[in-house]
Parts: structure tokens; sequence; C-alpha cells
């Protein structure tokens, strides 16, 4: 994960297709595109960035949830009192379609100023048929522009106050009703499950996930968060796409991913933004092997943060990341965890042209300034989407 290539005074051809055509010096590639349009640049060129874990449809933000934590309230104890997941459910379900449509549009476009050029958009806030079915039609409304949307269903994030203390019920409605209901509709690409102690067991969760492999559905995971419960052993053993959070993950479990293809989705923002202690094995998970990913979570209780950049720095500050590690977390490997490591994520002949630049001056400075935004301007299948930053103002 550290093999990361670096060009100076490099040139990319953007063909009409919406992919790369040519990466390489300057004055070979424009020897070999002499009529191209030129546009000139001045910073670093990086792959357009891929967040592959965010819950970006809700309504309002959770305000008073910070302030529970802030006066000493846990993350269950929240959840327990009707806070967290439930009351973004509530709101979903009241809430109407346009208006989603309309707020997750400007979170998209936020995302994308920051450089994220495909996100991974979940469900998972509406916990029964038709408002799950809502968000879903949501992220579909929202898909062909920029940045690019990958649709995940997440019925099972949370069990609904009208099924508790039921769960293997509510399993039994995603399995017999939701997740027929999602295929016929044709609105989800995978299928994710919230696996921890005090929602849902592993055994639930390998219920769910099969039931979505015969629904002809990628799998993701919600694994190991806050305590170890065997979600990245299951992960890895039903070949999921990802395992995420893993900031609890085992030593069996960093053995489980490390042995397979499922990447270890590390999201450092969430556990900053709950003030946890620790982080996920990063430098762990490397040396053992595994790939590694870094997302934004973004989402309105835990984790309300945009920018993967400012994911990559904690990566290297609060879980043993190295900055070229953490490049490639947001990037080739990110492209990973949606199942695009073949067309995203790198600056390659035959990829998309999806392209972020920095005003910066060394690589390694996007992991390095946090609170601010260097990204300029952005690229998506080739087309420029100019981000409103104003003139370029290099930092040094």
């Amino acid at each position: 994960m550290s093999a990361l290539e670096v060009l100076e005074g490099a040139a990319v051809l953007l063909a009409s297709d919406g992919t790369i055509g040519a990466v390489g010096p300057e004055r070979e590639v424009r020897a070999g595109a002499a009529s191209a349009e030129v546009v000139e640049i001045d910073g670093v060129l990086f792959p357009g960035f891929v967040d592959c874990h965010t819950h970006a449809v809700f309504g309002a933000a959770r305000l008073a949830d910070q302030e529970r934590r802030a006066r000493g309230v846990g993350y269950k104890e929240i959840a327990a009192a009707g806070g967290g997941i439930l009351s973004s459910m509530r709101d979903v379900r009241e809430r109407p379609e346009d208006d989603l449509v309309d707020l997750t549009r400007r979170r998209l476009d936020r995302l994308l100023a920051n450089g994220t050029t495909t996100v991974e958009v979940k469900s998972g806030y509406g916990l029964e048929l038709e408002a799950e079915l809502k968000q879903m039609r949501v992220i579909a409304a929202l898909t062909g522009g920029a940045p690019a949307v990958v649709p995940t269903f997440l019925g099972a994030h949370e069990v609904p106050p009208e099924y508790r203390p039921h769960a293997d019920e509510y399993i039994e409605l995603v399995v017999r009703e939701m997740l027929p209901a999602v295929e016929r509709s044709k609105l989800a690409r995978f299928c994710d499950v919230f696996c921890e102690p005090g929602v849902f067991t592993v055994a639930q969760s390998r219920r769910v996930l099969e039931a979505a492999r015969r629904h002809g559905m990628g799998l993701k995971l919600h694994a190991d968060e806050l305590d170890p419960s065997g979600g990245a052993e299951l992960a890895a053993a039903l070949g999921a796409v990802t395992a995420d959070h893993l900031a609890a993950i085992s030593a069996d479990g960093i053995a489980a991913l490390a042995a397979g293809d499922t990447v270890a989705v590390l999201l450092p923002g969430t556990m900053m933004f709950l003030g946890r202690n620790s982080q996920a094995p990063g430098r762990r998970l490397v040396e053992a092997g595994a790939a590694v990913a870094l997302a934004t979570d973004f989402n309105p209780g835990s984790s309300p943060g945009m920018s993967l950049p400012l994911m990559a720095t904690l990566a290297v500050s609060q879980a043993g990341l190295v900055p070229a590690e953490a490049v490639i977390a947001i990037t080739a490997n990110g492209a990973a965890g949606v199942g695009e490591a073949h067309s995203r994520g790198q600056i390659a002949p035959g990829f998309r042209a999806d392209l972020a630049l920095a005003a910066i001056r060394d690589w390694r400075e996007l992991v390095y300034w946090y609170g601010t935004n260097v990204i300029t301007e952005a690229w998506v299948e080739g087309a420029a989407c100019h981000l409103g930053q104003g003139p370029v103002n290099f930092i040094v």
C-alpha cells in the first residue's frame, strides 16, 4: 500500500468516452494528441477520491446527541433513550421525499468540493419497507451526476421500536419483504448490516447477507465497531466486498481479512467524533496483508464530516498509516470498496477520468494540512466540475 507512483511535469489525456487515454511526461502526451485542447493546471493531480461508506440521506442534524455525549452519556445509552439512529428514523419517515433529494444533493456537492468523485450512499434510516424504499429512490434520483453514486440497502441498521425486543421478527421482515422489494425496484447494488452486540448478531447478519446475495446484491458489513463480535470473520467468510469500522476487531478478525479479498474500511472520523480514545488498528491490518480503505462514514450522528483528506490525516496521526498508504486508501482501495478497483481510483489508461486537483506543491501535503480544503477543481468522467473555490492559493 505504500508503493505510490508520483510523476512530475506530467500530462493526462482525457478521452472522449470519459476515460483516461494516456498519462506520462507532458512532451510525450502532447506529441500523441497534437489537436487536443490543453488545460494548464498548477498543483498536484490525484485520482478522484472514493468514499466507500456514507449515510448521506437524512433530514435533521443530531445536535442533541452531541450535547449528551459532551455530558458523558454513552453511544448505547443515547440510542436506548430514543436518540441516535432512531431519531433519524423518525425524521426520515415523516420527511417528504423531495426534501430528502434536495438535502442530499447539497451534501453530495460538499463531498465533491472535497475531491470525492465517487460516493457510496446507504439507506438505513427508514427501518420499514416504504421508508427504506423512499431513501433508495432518493439515492437513485441523484445517480448519473457528479459525484458518481453507488447505492447500498441498509434495512438492518437498527431494530425499530415497533419490533423491540423481537429482533428476529424484524430480520424476517427484512428478508421476506424488504430485500425482494429492493431487488424488484433495482435500486441497490449492495446490502449492508450493522453486526454489533446490542444491534444484530452474527447469525442474524448472516441470514440477511445470504438472502441479499440470492437477490443479486454485493455484500458489506458494519463490523466490530464498539465491541468484538466476529463481524470481520463473518465478512471474510461470506466474501463481502468490505468490512467497515473495525475499531474493536480481534486478532482472528485481522487474520481473516488478511487471508481474503474483503477490504477493511476504517472510519477514523467516527471514533474521533464519538470521543473514543482508540482507532481501528490500521498498522496491524496493513502489516498483516489486508487491503485497507478509508471512508468518512458521513452521517448525522456519529460522523458529520465530508472530507476524505481529513480522514487520511486522522489515519496517519491516529491509526498508524503512512501518507502513501493513506492516499491509496482513499483512491485505489476506496474504489475496491465499491467493487470498482478495475475502473476507478488510479490515473491510468482505461480508468475513468475522475480527478482531483489540490493547491499543494508536494503530494504529502494532502494529509498534512488539516481543517482546510486544498482541493480546487475536480473532473468526473472527464467533465470539469468548477468547485467555486476562487483563485488557487498555495499554503507554502
